[in-house]
């Protein structure tokens, strides 16, 4: 089949790629010159030169992946990437400046994190068993739990030190969502398939280039290699439908799939149910209505650097607050970047740019005692959706040859890499239902 895929970010590249796979002409529109939509490097940035001089290539923000992300790694190798390569594989840490914190070590899945919790250092035996009990029975619920429920409710009886040193942590980095208002339901999900879904899913895998490199360029490279394409600076307004397929800018396709910001995609959703039958033009509306519905948080990553700056490790979590923001710094000199450059990243965050470089500054100061200078500061508005509980999500299959892709649309996984990826695939794996 001849199929359009509107987004060439990672959900949209994954579908590309398997849908080709499969043995179906892939076409990607883009609307921007760049690939890799939330999770790319800045190609082009102006300010991309360090206070000494030395040039650098910075991302839109500095992104983790975990040994649990099985579709993302696989894809990886399939357009020729080699995670060995160009991913640093750590243990699961979070390892605050102090040397306190938790760090899993390298014994098989899930002794690792046992072993970690039992010798997290600055915990209390009381810490430390408190969570154990807790973690058995989530475990032994099968890490489920009603679906309104919130992460702080789900943990609200471990002790202060667990929670402000692991749970909160663990729940803004994986869910870019405060734990009061955050799914404890994805969030247990997640812990399952880190823990418990494969040997070494808790891995911390730290990318060592930047995000285009990562996956993106490989992808569209391979796509077009394998006779796809991938229209760059094209932007589409008009999607129809034209008997049994879909017409894309008045090319004729025999399905479509919607791989978009969810903002934009409720938008060609409304605009397509304008001249579609009564029956596909209410299916169009409905998933309009989820896709609008939906609230964004921002990620804000701070760039500094100072010449003699290196951190112990190439991660550390930091002790976050109103006014000192960041939860997690990374040593980009330790990632294949120029030494003496850190990045600092405040998820979920709400201030404006200027106030929150500033806080990051003096926290580098006061948690770090480096006295950086600022390189950029990178704010992605609406980088993830609130993974609230009970959130309804769009479905993929909307209409006849016509679904929807992205890390906002109905699957396991909050916001991530890896849903972003698995949803690609099932739109795309849903075309054999046409052929």
């Amino acid at each position: 089949m001849k199929v359009a895929i509107v987004g060439a970010g990672w959900a949209g590249l994954a579908a590309a790629v398997t849908a080709t796979q499969a043995g179906h002409h892939a076409i990607v529109f883009e609307a921007s010159h760049a690939i890799g939509g939330r999770a790319r490097g800045l190609k082009g940035l102006k300010n991309t030169t360090l206070p000494n001089g030395q040039p650098t290539h910075l991302d839109n923000g500095q992104h983790i992946l975990i040994g649990a992300y099985t579709a993302t790694l696989a894809l990886m190798r399939t357009v020729g990437v080699q995670p060995e390569k160009v991913l640093l594989n750590l243990p699961m840490a979070l390892r605050f400046p102090d040397g306190q914190g938790i760090e899993f070590n390298r014994w098989p899945t899930p002794l690792d994190a046992l072993a970690g919790i039992v010798s997290a250092r600055g915990w209390s035996v009381r810490d430390k068993a408190v969570l154990l009990r807790h973690a058995l029975g989530w475990q032994l619920k099968g890490f489920t739990c009603p679906a309104q429920r919130t992460v702080a409710q789900l943990c609200q009886r471990l002790t202060p030190r667990v929670l402000t040193e692991l749970i909160e942590p663990l729940c803004v980095s994986a869910l870019n969502t405060p734990a009061h208002s955050a799914s404890a339901e994805v969030f247990l999900r997640v812990l399952r398939d880190a823990l418990f879904g494969v040997q070494g899913g808790s891995r911390l895998l730290l990318p060592k280039v930047d995000l285009s490199a990562l996956f993106p360029e490989s992808a569209a490279a391979w796509l077009v290699q394998h006779g796809g394409q991938v229209r760059l600076g094209c932007r589409v307004h008009s999607l129809q439908p034209a008997g049994a397929g879909w017409q894309v800018e008045g090319e004729v396709f025999d399905a479509v799939i919607l791989a978009n910001a969810a903002s934009n995609m409720a938008l060609a959703l409304d605009e397509t149910a304008q001249t579609a039958t009564e029956s596909i033009a209410s299916k169009l509306q409905h998933s309009a209505a989820l896709c609008q519905a939906l609230r964004f948080e921002a990620i804000t990553t701070v760039y500094a650097w100072a010449a003699t700056a290196r951190l112990s490790h190439p991660m550390l979590a930091l002790r976050s607050s109103a006014q000192a923001p960041a939860q997690f710094v990374f040593d980009r000199g330790q990632l294949g970047g120029p030494a003496g450059l850190l990045a600092f990243v405040v998820s979920a965050s709400g201030q404006e740019r200027a106030q929150l470089q500033a806080q990051v500054l003096a926290q580098a100061q006061t948690q770090l005692g480096l006295p950086l200078q600022a390189v950029q500061t990178v704010v992605e508005k609406r980088a993830t959706f609130a993974c609230t509980p009970a959130l309804q999500h769009p479905a993929h299959a909307v209409a006849p040859g016509l679904w929807l892709c992205g890390d906002h649309v109905q699957g396991a996984y909050p916001a991530t890499l890896e849903g972003a990826v698995r949803s690609g695939l099932v739109a795309a794996q849903a075309l054999g239902g046409l052929s």
